[in-house]
């Protein structure tokens, strides 16, 4: 975990790569509650009897609960202290390149790309990458942009 004093010192580690973190085991009730939450009940997700014979040779997390994990996997990654506020702002680039199967752990990795003002603090752009402990290409690579509020 990287411990940033103030938004000066993350400025000025642009560039820096941070992580990786701790892995977070997927599970399949995480999946369940995700498809309930976004009303995507697609068998890839919810059937392992089905998707065992399927293209991936079981159940899959949803792209978009692997994307929803950023924030938390970000958390084990960095903090800035002496901060109000952060939102997340968007993001400019998303690809998921390889499913999460369910039972797997991802981590996350994050090279903070840029750090500039905006009235009241900074915008942070990070590239982030996560991975599945079973190897191979990531499974979700974005470039997130956050909005950090030093205290006043």
């Amino acid at each position: 975990m990287r411990v940033f004093t103030s938004v000066d010192e993350l400025a000025a580690a642009v560039g820096e790569t941070l992580g990786p973190g701790p892995w977070q085991r997927i599970e399949q009730s995480r999946v369940d509650l995700f498809a309930d939450a976004t009303d995507d009940h697609q068998w890839i997700h919810l059937d392992p009897v089905r998707a065992a014979s399927g293209p991936f040779g079981g159940t899959i997390a949803h792209g978009y609960l692997t994307l929803s994990l950023l924030p938390s996997l970000a958390s084990q990654l960095y903090r800035v202290q002496g901060v109000a506020m952060g939102v997340n702002y968007g993001l400019n680039r998303v690809r998921f390149p390889a499913p999460v199967r369910v039972g797997a752990s991802v981590r996350a990795t994050a090279t903070i790309a840029e750090v500039s003002p905006v009235q009241g603090g900074v915008q942070m752009v990070a590239s982030i990458t996560v991975e599945s402990d079973g190897g191979g290409k990531p499974v979700c690579v974005a470039e997130t942009v956050s909005r950090i509020y030093p205290a006043r």
